[in-house]
């Protein structure tokens, strides 16, 4: 690798197979990734490892794998600026977890919140990979001394328990990992439900049309802003008891590219009836040519193929001596050989 790109801030972030990726996850997330990858050092991955936590159909993971891969790239994720692999394709990522697991304090983990969210949707299946996943994904981020992570405000938790394993293993071992930042964007980074708007929106939603995927047509688009939950005070402008509408004016500010009070003013006087299409017409036409690249990418198995195993390739190269260094710190005898 050349000095230029060691020099850069590095950027880590994995994103779940589990399902499609919505309009908040473009918006909160990736089209910010896209706006990084020059400045910074990027690694991406699609965590496979995690999604099992939950019980999954194995053809389905393994389709979904490849379609959030590719809906990354149509989105604008360079596969030559940035890596971007599949988590189970890297050992060292079960490795190190299984490492920091005895530096994780069962009281830590027993306070994450979407421990306790996921446990009461899953009733029948609280397995420990549940419980101890937060640890796995602090070895996603310490892999690779990570500075950053691109985190929703609901994940910031997790970076803050792989901000604390790496200060406890760093206490005892000498300095040893990165001690990551959280990076939070300041825009566009809750997406509301377009039926409950206080709650963030969510593939996994019972009610489909409270949120918009990445691939879904214009015509669904259209539809689920039409019926968007607003309110009975037909006037658009950002105010209290108005989640509905200040969702859609978030979405429409984040999309234009402008401010609030410029949203407020173009649709001064013009009530929902004529907000509504407009916000998906801009939805619309944003997300076409991200749909139209991510069919066009599916098609190509060879090409994603050669996408994720140079990825996995150059991640690993990183992440094995990581691994060796944090096996040599706790008093693993030297394997004589890795495979």
């Amino acid at each position: 690798m050349d000095t230029k790109t060691e020099m850069k801030k590095r950027i880590f972030s994995g994103v779940q197979p589990s399902g499609k990726l919505t309009l908040g996850n473009y918006l909160g997330a990736i089209k910010n990734w896209v706006m990084l990858q020059d400045e910074y050092d990027c690694i991406y991955c699609v965590v496979d490892m995690h999604a099992i936590t939950v019980r999954q159909e194995p053809s389905k993971l393994r389709q979904q794998t490849l379609e959030v891969l590719a809906q990354l790239i149509a989105c604008g994720l360079d596969p030559e600026k940035n890596i971007l692999f599949i988590q189970s394709h890297v050992p060292a990522h079960a490795e190190l977890s299984w490492v920091l697991n005895c530096y994780t304090m069962f009281g830590e983990l027993s306070r994450m919140t979407q421990f306790k969210d996921k446990s009461a949707k899953n009733a029948d299946n609280i397995n420990a990979g549940l419980f101890t996943y937060p640890t796995l994904m602090a070895s996603d981020i310490l892999l690779y001394s990570t500075d950053l992570v691109p985190v929703g405000i609901d994940q910031k938790q997790h970076v803050e328990l792989a901000r604390d394993i790496a200060n406890r293993f760093n206490g005892i071992y000498g300095d040893v990992f990165v001690i990551p930042e959280p990076y939070i964007p300041k825009v566009g980074a809750k997406v509301m439900s377009l039926t409950e708007p206080t709650k963030k929106m969510s593939k996994s939603d019972e009610n489909a049309n409270g949120y918009i995927l990445i691939l879904d047509s214009p015509d669904d688009i259209m539809r689920k802003f039409k019926r968007a939950v607003t309110d009975s005070d037909t006037r658009i402008f950002m105010g209290e008891n108005k989640d509905g509408v200040n969702n859609l004016i978030n979405i429409y500010a984040t999309v234009k590219n402008r401010t609030i009070p410029e949203v407020e003013r173009q649709f001064e006087g013009q009530g929902y009836a004529g907000f509504k299409p407009a916000v998906a017409d801009a939805v619309i036409e944003m997300l076409r040519p991200v749909r139209e690249k991510t069919e066009d990418l599916l098609k190509n198995k060879d090409f994603l193929e050669s996408v994720y195993r140079e990825g996995a390739l150059r991640a690993s190269a990183r992440a094995d001596r990581m691994v060796e260094r944090v096996c040599k710190k706790v008093g693993f005898v030297k394997k004589s050989h890795r495979g």
